[in-house]
């Protein structure tokens, strides 16, 4: 047994957690934004488990905050976003858990990289296009590890081998922009995954992707998680891209979660309206190609 310690108005609670507890415990998660006409309110009392060696999707249409949850989990918010209310508790062990939505710059940096990767939205701007992938691998390295230039260098080329890039160790060398959208993005995974993480964060990971290597980057991830036993938290509004990777689905929208279930019960009885409205929207291989799809009318406040 591990013991956390929770801080209620002016009374501290110890709290027993199971040895088995969650590698992440998200409660009541608030996320608020400062804009012109008043503050946005856009993740509202989100809740969710997420345990080692499992993938939990994050749906919803665009505008339905996902993504801004995804970057809250460290405090990855742009500038006008902050953590307005709940817990982030990722497991610490014996130590017991850390509340990233509390800890400090210097926590938060330890972990940021080293216990959570972070694979970002869109592979041609997450890079510096200045530095070349060798520098932007190691560095990761020599900061989190300690590591020689090196043994940086070596262990880069090692996974650039893993997530199938062609000749690795020549490839290393190279510049962002010499590579194309699905090898800039097996480096953003190469990345994210130099310090071997407990957790994957994927937001969208396929997003401008032709379907080959959408699926080839999904295979990729479903193989990395069997082999070291990550949790990986899956960002998408792509209802495809989670049936053959998800464990468990959550549906958002508006900042607040709809509908949360196994992927194959949510596929197959959706109990939700708007989850029902998400998959009525999908193209279907079976269906006439006369028929129009289906649409959710309006939009996220």
């Amino acid at each position: 047994m591990t013991i956390s310690v929770e801080k209620t108005d002016d009374l501290e609670v110890a709290t027993r957690l199971p040895s088995d507890a969650p590698l992440l415990r998200v409660r009541d998660l608030h996320v608020t934004f400062d804009s012109e006409r008043g503050p946005v309110h856009a993740v509202r009392g989100v809740d969710f488990d997420l345990r080692r060696g499992e993938t939990l999707a994050i749906v919803g249409e665009s505008g339905s905050g996902k993504s801004t949850t995804a970057l809250a989990l460290t405090r990855m918010l742009p500038a006008a976003g902050r953590v307005t209310g709940g817990s982030v508790l990722l497991d610490g062990g014996a130590a017991g858990p850390l509340d990233l939505a509390t800890a400090s710059e210097r926590d938060l940096r330890a972990v940021r990289g080293a216990r959570i990767g972070m694979i970002f939205q869109d592979p041609m701007t997450s890079l510096n296009p200045y530095l070349s992938v060798k520098r932007q691998m190691t560095e990761v390295l020599e900061v989190h590890r300690g590591m020689s230039e090196d043994a940086a260098t070596k262990a880069a080329i090692d996974l650039l081998d893993v997530v199938q890039i062609p000749e690795a160790k020549r490839r290393v060398n190279m510049f962002p922009h010499e590579f194309s959208g699905g090898m800039r993005q097996r480096v953003m995974i190469a990345m994210a995954l130099l310090c071997e993480p407990e957790l994957l964060i994927a937001d969208e990971p396929t997003t401008a992707l032709d379907v080959t290597v959408q699926a080839q980057i999904l295979d990729l991830l479903g193989r990395l998680k069997r082999d070291t036993g990550m949790a990986i938290a899956l960002i998408t509004h792509d209802l495809g891209v989670i049936a053959g990777l998800a464990d468990r689905v959550m549906v958002m929208y508006a900042g607040e979660i709809m509908e949360r279930a196994d992927v194959r019960p949510l596929f197959k009885s959706p109990q939700h309206p708007y989850t029902h409205g998400l998959l009525r929207s999908m193209p279907r291989l079976d269906e006439h190609r006369a028929n129009r799809l289906q649409t959710i009318g309006g939009q996220p406040p």
